[in-house]
């Protein structure tokens, strides 16, 4: 499949109109949260929705030009390496949604432990508000570099279509999650990625911390041991947050902060591990005021 084919597909194909759905229906229901928001008691940040809508519509433009490209051509690329060719049928197509899932899951981890992936992660996860405009608020720098985690299914026969796709679904999914509107579901939470679920995963709370990274899924946290079911109430936001709404300085502050730090750092190690290394395991530059 050629660029132009892929970019046809991506846009008018029949996919193009379900993801197209989708995502008005995302737009619905955050629209509606809002207005019930300002139209009830409901505490909410109005300089934070703000921020959120400006970071996902500078983002959605990026996405849907000069990033997208660059993701397609790049997994055109790697075409040529597959080792299989997985023919497009209806159980094919479920089997790279699971795949995608688990590309999905090790990828979020991935972002929490490696500071420079951080960096740009911790833009979905600085806000102290918890509601529907938080699925918006996902980093430009971040899409750069996601693609990278798709060449395994590339590799493995799926085509970039239904690769693509298939990521696709599994972000799309995560939007509705970002509720305080929905408690829990009972047994589906145990299996499925639910608002109570996700709500975890942005608690800057001890024991919710690097837990339910699953984007559809919960069976991935269960397997690798990252799951944590709701129990003590949810404080959102980062372990020390960032304390602005400017949209510029929630995407680059944890940049900011790397640079202050490699400015601290005696050797070339020390460099290697603030910008590359595990954020739980520090070099001892980076522990001085």
């Amino acid at each position: 499949m050629s660029f132009e084919q892929l970019a046809y597909f991506l846009e008018y194909g029949p996919w193009a109109e379900y993801i197209g759905l989708i995502f008005l229906f995302n737009v619905a229901i955050t629209l509606v949260e809002i207005i019930l928001d300002f139209t009830t008691s409901k505490e909410r940040r109005r300089k934070d929705t703000g921020a959120n809508i400006v970071i996902f519509a500078v983002g959605n433009v990026l996405e849907m030009t000069l990033y997208g490209s660059i993701g397609v051509i790049f997994l055109l690329w790697f075409q040529q390496f597959a080792f299989f060719t997985i023919q497009e049928t209806w159980w094919t197509w479920l089997l790279a949604v699971v795949c995608a899932d688990l590309t999905y899951y090790w990828m979020h981890r991935i972002e929490h432990h490696s500071r420079l992936l951080r960096a740009s992660h911790s833009v979905h996860h600085s806000s102290e508000d918890y509601n529907l405009t938080i699925g918006f608020r996902l980093s430009i720098v971040e899409a750069l570099f996601e693609y990278i985690f798709l060449v395994p299914m590339i590799l493995l026969g799926f085509s970039p279509l239904m690769t693509i796709v298939a990521i696709i679904i599994v972000a799309q999914y995560q939007h509705w999650i970002h509720t305080e509107k929905i408690t829990t579901l009972g047994f589906l939470d145990s299996l499925f990625n639910t608002p109570s679920n996700h709500r975890v995963h942005h608690g800057s709370n001890k024991q919710y911390l690097d837990k339910n990274f699953g984007g559809i899924l919960m069976i991935w946290d269960k397997l690798f041991g990252t799951y944590e079911p709701e129990k003590e109430k949810v404080v959102y936001g980062l372990t020390k947050n960032i304390n602005t709404n400017n949209p510029v300085s929630i995407t680059f502050i944890e940049f900011y902060n790397i640079r202050k730090d490699l400015k601290r750092c005696r050797s070339r190690s020390e460099r290697v591990r603030v910008v590359f290394g595990d954020l739980q395991q520090k070099p001892p530059c980076c522990s001085k005021k």
